[in-house]
């Protein structure tokens, strides 16, 4: 099929792969425009650049697909289907009707729960046993075409949102590639979406990765691990040199108590609301992720002592 294909993350880049190494021509992808990154802050291109230029493919990077000049383009391409995965734009109708046989979105739950910006993220901050992928026919609605084809995934203890994007990359390059051939065919059975349970995802804000110790521990838990690696939930922790921003990545559940943010043993364990965590990787403000036992051997967290 002659596709375009429009994402931005690292999920996204492995659905186009997928796509190429099954011979379907990708008359173009769009991606967000390269941001700044790093310590320096230079531009960076997203994941679905850097793949499409290593697959030698040609792309472009509007900051808007309303812009006129661009629907035309994308008009032009005489394309049987688009492809979209978290690209990060609302794409206008003449977009969405220009393919021959429409264009069709792989969205990262179990519609309609998690319609929206963030549903892998919200997915785990939630507490959810179980998301999914699923391919959608696109509708000028958000997140509320019908679906198509889906692929169930179990969330488990230890996952984070960086451990569910990478196996659900996985999961929706193959339900892509399984599900293009019967949209071609005309064999595709369109679902629509159930008319209760529906929940929006929405984008995560910086204001929400601060952590509320007064919080229940398994609630602090579910946060701390949708939230890990970006943004990353955060509390401060005092220094000689004033307070301290530590990113916590991963925790397990403790049986312990204490007021809510006092540090209880010698290996970050800290006092919930109800219950306690015990942070297990963690980054300090400027510094890489490191394991609790390396953390502690650079900064003092003694017990007793309150994070904030």
């Amino acid at each position: 099929m002659r596709l375009a294909f429009l994402g931005t993350p690292p999920l996204a880049a492995t659905v186009l792969a997928a796509l190429a190494t099954a011979g379907h021509e990708i008359a173009c992808v769009y991606t967000q425009p390269p941001a700044p990154g790093g310590r320096g802050q230079s531009l960076r291109p997203s994941a679905v650049q850097a793949e499409a230029e290593r697959l030698g493919l040609p792309v472009r990077t509007p900051a808007s697909m309303r812009d006129s000049s661009e629907i035309s383009a994308f008009l032009e391409l005489g394309l049987d289907a688009a492809v979209v995965v978290a690209y990060g734009q609302i794409l206008p109708r003449e977009v969405l009707d220009a393919p021959r046989l429409g264009s069709f979105n792989l969205h990262g739950s179990l519609l309609p729960r998690w319609r929206g910006a963030a549903p892998i993220q919200r997915a785990i901050m939630a507490g959810d046993p179980e998301t999914g992928v699923q391919v959608m026919r696109m509708t000028e609605g958000l997140d509320e075409g019908p679906v198509i084809a889906t692929a169930r995934l179990t969330i488990g203890p230890d996952d984070t949102a960086g451990s569910l994007f990478e196996r659900m990359g996985d999961a929706a390059a193959d339900l892509t590639v399984r599900t293009l051939p019967l949209i071609e065919a005309g064999t595709a059975r369109e679902a629509p979406q159930a008319e209760e349970g529906v929940t929006y995802a929405k984008k995560i804000r910086p204001k929400e990765a601060r952590i509320d110790w007064s919080r229940p521990a398994h609630e602090l838990d579910w946060k701390i691990r949708g939230l890990s690696p970006f943004p990353g939930a955060w509390f401060t922790a005092a220094s000689d040199k004033g307070p301290v921003r530590v990113k916590a990545l991963h925790c397990v559940l403790a049986s312990a108590e204490g007021p809510p943010g006092q540090v209880l043993d010698d290996k970050l364990t800290i006092a919930c609301g109800e219950g306690a965590i015990r942070l297990t990787r963690v980054q300090r403000e400027g510094k890489g992720p490191q394991d609790a036992a390396t953390f502690l051997r650079g900064f003092s967290l003694s017990p007793g002592s309150r994070l904030d």
